[in-house]
């Protein structure tokens, strides 16, 4: 039996790929349809339609970017959304809120389908690697038929409990890497305009206790001012705004992913959108440099 997979950016185009290559009997589709090309060169075969690919396959995995394109993608409100789940798995493999997959869960399984959480932790390096962790959550025989498709993507995959548990997992894990990579970007700043030789501060940092695969990667990027996206600052906001959602709703405090927030909104409106999060430093050095736009609004609890 085909297991479909929709949408093909920057995440979901090399996971697709590790499962084509891998042998998985795979039906894609994607808004761009270009994004499909390197699919059908490993063998998968391509959907005309989002209907084709709930036709063909009981298994649909979905990296799509927002809740949205997967409202979209589903036919969520028309008539298409039942036709669609019913007797299916859907797998959601992207960053929603935890409320909103709360609810589609519910409209999932009153539909006749069957859903599963399983957001991922790591970058496009990671996903063209096979070396994702993912996080899983849902109805246990749902999830132990899910979890060996995920093994050409993930080096790990942790059951994390009911829908939204995965999700909550994720945004956990989120807060620490969207902190800690800014804590880099502000040392990396800080030992630049002290004029430090900038390879030795990586070196030091590299030999060090604080040394990490996420440290080396940036720290890297840092120094070659290599921005190419692995994690694009849009998308880390997107994130940052998640979690802080999270955490209002929970009257959770939140100093550091708040300072966070600012900083990346300041990095979008510098016209940074599209770059790797490492590019944060940006931000850094126009407060320095007096060229501060303005600040990002506070996120708050969703109504």
């Amino acid at each position: 039996m085909e297991v479909g997979f929709i949408g093909l950016g920057v995440m979901g185009q090399p996971m697709a790929l590790n499962l084509a290559r891998a042998g998985t009997p795979l039906v894609v589709w994607n808004r761009s349809p270009e994004k499909c090309a390197p699919l059908k060169a490993a063998g998968a075969a391509v959907a005309a339609t989002v209907a084709e690919v709930f036709r063909r396959a009981r298994v649909v995995i979905l990296m799509l970017a927002h809740e949205d394109a997967m409202d979209a993608a589903l036919g969520r409100g028309t008539p298409d959304f039942d036709r669609r789940v019913v007797g299916r798995i859907v797998v959601h493999m992207g960053t929603t809120s935890p409320d909103y997959s709360r609810r589609l869960d519910a409209a999932i399984r009153a539909a006749g389908g069957t859903y599963v959480e399983a957001p991922v932790s790591g970058s496009r390096a990671p996903a063209e690697a096979g070396q994702l962790v993912a996080m899983l959550a849902g109805d246990p025989d749902a999830v132990a038929a899910v979890r060996p498709l995920l093994a050409p993507l993930c080096r790990d995959a942790v059951e994390c409990g009911p829908v939204p548990s995965a999700l909550l997992m994720k945004l956990a894990v989120n807060l620490f890497l969207i902190t800690m990579v800014t804590g880099l970007a502000e040392a990396s700043h800080f030992a630049d305009r002290h004029g430090l030789d900038m390879a030795r501060f990586v070196a030091v940092l590299d030999a060090g206790p604080m040394a990490s695969a996420v440290s080396r990667m940036k720290a890297d990027k840092l120094l070659a001012r290599d921005f190419s996206v692995q994690a694009a600052i849009a998308d880390v906001l997107k994130n940052n705004r998640l979690i802080a959602e999270a955490a209002r709703a929970a009257g959770l405090a939140s100093p550091l992913l708040d300072a966070c927030h600012a900083l990346y909104g300041e990095t979008l409106a510098l016209g940074h959108g599209g770059e790797d999060m490492a590019a944060v430093v940006r931000a850094l050095e126009a407060r320095t440099d007096g060229v501060t736009p303005p600040p990002a609004p506070r996120p708050t609890a969703p109504a």
